[in-house]
């Protein structure tokens, strides 16, 4: 059992980041907090949601619960966040923007936009063809209030937290994050049922939830985000992995043509769509820098899946 509860009431969230937001909760270093959150999509989206659902969404940023103040917390403090929890509720979501909107690594080669409702169940996510991914979720955005005064979106990720979208930061890993405000003012949101590194199609499995963490002051100096993960990388799933290789100028060139590949040996090796292998690479494939010597940038992207 958590010390403090907070539900994703209204009165408990907000869609960006602000030292002026008054706390909704305050707690002791060493508190745990068990926070309800919504999906990326403000709870909008219904199961078998469609693309037109997707662009009917009205949320001005991620719906972020909180913020929590942590007394006695001073800027230049560190804030250690254990990720003590975090549970699905059983369904999810993965979309495509229409390519249009310029979202994600190839929006001008998917035009037409798709959205997958998943289930999840026993520890993995059902996809198309007979496809499961394994679940490992984990909160994609989570920080504390930047000292400049706001609002400040919730998209980009800061030096003290936010969308950082680290697969890794599921149950038993840390979080250390410089405070820049008295209080810190901690918030969570954007649950991520599976990601693959990278986020490529711009969504991971987007689900609503609940995430426990215990917030305490850390004995370490830290100028950006820093963590402890729960294990050693490993690309998702247990079975043999498959991986592909992207060449280029710079790392995003070099992605692209990596994903491009995965797209290809995705539907090669499963018969399904260019759409539906771009979402999977989204939510299943891990990208690594192999190489930025030699006047050329080599990614490698990973995937292991069950089915």
């Amino acid at each position: 059992m958590a010390d403090h509860h907070l539900s994703r009431d209204p009165a408990h969230l907000h869609y960006d980041w602000d030292r002026s937001r008054d706390p909704v909760a305050t707690v002791d270093p060493g508190d745990t907090v068990r926070f309800e959150c919504r999906d990326a999509a403000d709870g909008q989206l219904p199961e078998g949601a469609t693309v037109d659902d997707v662009e009917a969404v009205d949320a001005p940023g991620h719906a972020m619960t909180g913020p929590v103040e942590i007394a006695g917390l001073e800027p230049d403090d560190t804030l250690a966040v254990d990720v003590l929890d975090v549970a699905h509720e059983g369904v999810g979501w993965t979309w495509v923007y229409p390519g249009e909107v310029g979202a994600g690594l190839l929006p001008e080669e998917f035009p037409e936009g798709a959205v997958h409702t998943w289930e999840l169940a026993d520890g993995s996510a059902t996809f198309v063809d007979g496809i499961e991914v394994p679940l490992a979720p984990f909160p994609g955005n989570l920080g504390v209030v930047p000292a400049a005064e706001g609002p400040h979106s919730t998209t980009p990720p800061r030096r003290v937290g936010g969308n950082l979208d680290v697969k890794h930061l599921a149950a038993g890993s840390t979080l250390y994050l410089p405070v820049e405000v008295a209080g810190g003012l901690f918030s969570v949101g954007d649950l991520h049922g599976a990601q693959g590194d990278g986020e490529v199609c711009i969504t991971a499995i987007e689900i609503p939830g609940t995430v426990t963490v215990r917030l305490r002051r850390a004995d370490r100096a830290v100028d950006a985000p820093e963590l402890d993960p729960a294990g050693p990388y490993a690309p998702a799933g247990d079975g043999p992995v498959t991986a592909t290789t992207g060449l280029g100028d710079d790392v995003d060139e070099a992605t692209r043509e990596a994903v491009r590949a995965m797209v290809a040996r995705l539907v090669e090796r499963h018969g399904i769509s260019r759409l539906e292998a771009y979402m999977l690479c989204s939510v299943a494939v891990d990208l690594k820098v192999s190489e930025v010597v030699n006047d050329t940038v080599a990614v490698t992207a990973y995937v292991a899946l069950a089915r």
